[in-house]
């Protein structure tokens, strides 16, 4: 039993993020930079059902430059066996993304795919359905409970109305929600034990797809200032703002 884990370098959550002075992107060149906490989640479970002995094997992969590199170190720390790098310096939209990591799916041959749920740097929330297409392979989103089996994985999946329990058979994606795992600690020792674990690197275009932008940045913006609060003397006061200003009755 293999799992493939998909992990992204993204800007720190706790890293409040300004914009380029020309409007074109968010300026990311000497921000804090750590793996996106889905994927951390998504990282974790896949080594719990290692360690719970339902799979033999947890292998990261990651696109990115040069440094993306110490995430999939991260990665490996937390006890993922080897990582696979697909270098790059571009930054591939959803799609691109899906497509690359369809080509390791088809060459790896895993029998679980996991990832986090959405980036949090771009919040598309795309890859895991697209790469059920370009894999053709079942998927389950926003799991908060997997039980994987030889033949297939049940999700328990969260929903605007609750929760919903899905099964499908294997090779399955699943892509991960908040309250799936709890990301354990890395310690110094295990990133040095990470650095003896093998990565192997593979140039983007060695996959042969097609990863060119389709969408184009017009701008970006700062949120507009947050107005100050007021302080009200009475119910009425705020009833009348509530209905008057707000219109929200």
């Amino acid at each position: 039993m293999k799992i493939l884990v998909a992990v992204k370098r993204v800007v720190d959550y706790n890293v409040k993020v300004h914009v380029l002075p020309d409007n074109s992107g968010v300026d990311i060149g000497t921000a804090k930079m750590s793996m996106n906490p889905f994927d951390e989640i998504a990282v974790e479970e896949a080594v719990r059902l290692k360690e719970a002995g339902k799979a033999d094997e947890v292998v990261a992969v990651s696109i990115g430059a040069a440094k993306t590199l110490d995430t999939l170190r991260v990665a490996m720390a937390m006890g993922a066996d080897r990582s696979i790098h697909v270098t790059t310096d571009a930054a591939l939209e959803p799609a691109a993304v899906a497509k690359v990591l369809a080509k390791v799916v088809q060459s790896e041959q895993p029998d679980l795919v996991l990832l986090g749920k959405q980036a949090i740097d771009d919040d598309a929330s795309q890859v895991a359905q697209m790469l059920s297409a370009y894999a053709d392979m079942p998927v389950a989103t926003c799991a908060n409970k997997i039980d994987l089996e030889a033949d297939c994985v049940t999700v328990e999946r969260e929903t605007d109305d609750g929760s919903m329990t899905v099964k499908a058979a294997l090779p399955a994606i699943v892509s991960a929600d908040l309250r799936l795992a709890e990301p354990r600690y890395v310690t110094l020792p295990s990133m040095m034990k990470a650095k003896k674990k093998p990565v192997q690197a593979v140039d983007l275009a060695d996959f042969g797809v097609d990863v060119s932008a389709r969408l184009t940045t017009l701008t970006v913006q700062e949120p507009p200032a947050r107005a100050a609060g007021v302080k009200l003397n009475n119910v009425d006061e705020l009833i009348h703002v509530l209905k008057n200003t707000a219109k929200v009755l």
